[in-house]
């Protein structure tokens, strides 16, 4: 009096869906799983976060405004590490008084940036960051310039910081034939 599996087609096609989402649950979980702990997608994340504090050091390395000189150092030594920190700690007293005489009003805004390099096992990093720079002077009008700025990292305990930064190099650097 029991009816098998073979007699009902509608019992033989509902094991089979429950087979195939089984299936499908079981290939998405591990999916997922592979995802989660694939290497490339760590890397993608740190060079992220390495693009992000580049871009926001070097911002804070090029803004900075003579009547809240303190506040504006103390952002360039936070984003600092290792011998520009030491640059920036070592000349601070005779750049404020730079600072103070020219009354200037500095500041960048991001125009892009680029990860060149990426180390994350060694904890370096190097970025290049296109910025436009106006300076403000206490009498006349702001002046903008656009500049590239190439920017080495390292990582510490607070992060991402600047251990080096200078003046990317414009135009044709290699010599020509003639």
């Amino acid at each position: 009096m029991a009816r098998t599996m073979r007699g009902n087609p509608l019992l033989t096609a509902a094991a089979a869906l429950a087979l195939l989402a089984a299936g499908g649950a079981g290939w998405g979980g591990w999916s997922w799983y592979a995802a989660a702990h694939d290497e490339s997608a760590a890397y993608a994340t740190t060079r992220d976060e390495v693009l992000a504090a580049g871009e926001q050091a070097v911002q804070n390395m090029n803004t900075l405004d003579h009547r809240d000189l303190r506040r504006g150092l103390d952002t360039w030594q936070d984003s600092a590490t290792g011998d520009l920190l030491a640059q920036l700690t070592g000349g601070r007293a005779r750049f404020e008084r730079q600072i103070q005489q020219a009354r200037t009003v500095t500041s960048a805004k991001v125009l892009s940036g680029a990860v060149t390099e990426l180390d994350t096992r060694a904890g370096r990093a190097s970025v290049m960051v296109a910025l436009r720079i106006t300076v403000t002077p206490p009498k006349g009008a702001p002046a903008a310039k656009e500049s590239r700025m190439l920017g080495e990292l390292t990582r510490t305990p607070e992060g991402w910081k600047l251990s080096a930064l200078g003046q990317a190099p414009v135009g044709n650097t290699a010599g020509t034939a003639d």
